[in-house]
């Protein structure tokens, strides 16, 4: 009987190979591929967001709170009319993300919005068809502003056009379903690092070395696999989360073996599987 225990020792280099080391599981370790300036900084890589087909935008005129063009913009572009500050909104956001249950997306926002219609257009009331898809939102609200202009005199008025914040989405397995699902951040900027920061970060069965990320784009949508654990993630344009990102999370193939979570984990499953083994094996030179 203990001579068959010489096979337990056969296994050990199988579970130490097993086993998740430190350098799968730790976020952007130090890569001699980072670019950095001559002052020691990772310079900003942040791709400009812009418009594709069927986005829902958000148009605020911000006027005096008198006046017949006033009036017309807050009676035609908006929601719920104009405030005592002369903001009228064409989209009033409730700013929490996905509006109840398991809809996703903001209800009011839908309703609301400025859509970019099937031609790559919005349709200000007043001021007509606005080319939109492929643009940036500074570029619409530059021509918007001009358009409002004729009815204001100069300095009187003010658009302002944003998206419902960067809206993205997160897929995962069984073991990430405190994580997966539609998220948004009102923020001008989100890292990949942030984002999963907020939505309290991925656990060990996770491989932090083959995300998958989906991106609309107008003219269509590119994939792009990214490495967490690489410090030179900092250069690539998707460190930075984009309006409409779908981000895939891919499980370990030794966590789906039963193995790799941690070392004791992977010990007691070797060892489990190795007794097992020769209990069958003595059970049936017995028989």
């Amino acid at each position: 009987m203990m001579k068959n225990f010489k096979y337990l020792f056969l296994i050990f280099p199988f579970l130490l190979s097993s086993c998740i080391t430190t350098k799968d599981v730790r976020y952007l370790q130090p890569s001699e591929s980072l670019v950095i300036n001559e002052e020691g900084l990772v310079p900003y890589n942040i791709p400009i967001y812009r418009i594709t087909k069927n986005d829902i935008l958000n148009l605020n005129i911000v006027t005096t709170p008198k006046g017949d063009a006033a009036q017309f913009y807050s009676s035609y572009n908006t929601s719920g009319g104009m405030n005592n500050a002369g903001t009228t909104n064409s989209a009033a956001s409730t700013g929490g993300g996905a509006s109840s249950g398991t809809r996703g997306g903001n209800m009011n926002f839908y309703f609301n919005g400025l859509r970019v219609d099937s031609n790559g257009d919005i349709n200000v009331f007043g001021i007509g068809y606005i080319k939109a898809e492929g643009r940036t939102l500074d570029e619409i609200t530059k021509e918007i502003q001009e358009k409002v202009n004729e009815n204001f005199q100069e300095g009187k008025s003010e658009v302002r056009l944003n998206t419902d914040g960067i809206t993205y989405y997160i897929l995962g397995d069984v073991e990430t379903t405190g994580l997966s699902g539609e998220k948004v951040a009102h923020k001008n900027t989100l890292t990949i690092t942030e984002a999963l920061a907020i939505n309290g970060g991925l656990n060990r069965t996770i491989d932090k070395k083959e995300v998958v990320i989906h991106r609309k784009l107008p003219e269509g949508v590119k994939i792009a696999k990214i490495d967490l654990t690489r410090e030179d993630l900092m250069n690539s344009p998707f460190y930075y989360v984009q309006n409409g990102d779908e981000i895939y999370l891919n499980t370990r193939a030794k966590s789906l073996n039963g193995f790799g979570k941690d070392p004791i984990q992977t010990l007691t499953t070797g060892v489990s599987v190795i007794t097992t083994a020769l209990s069958i094996y003595l059970l049936l030179k017995n028989l």
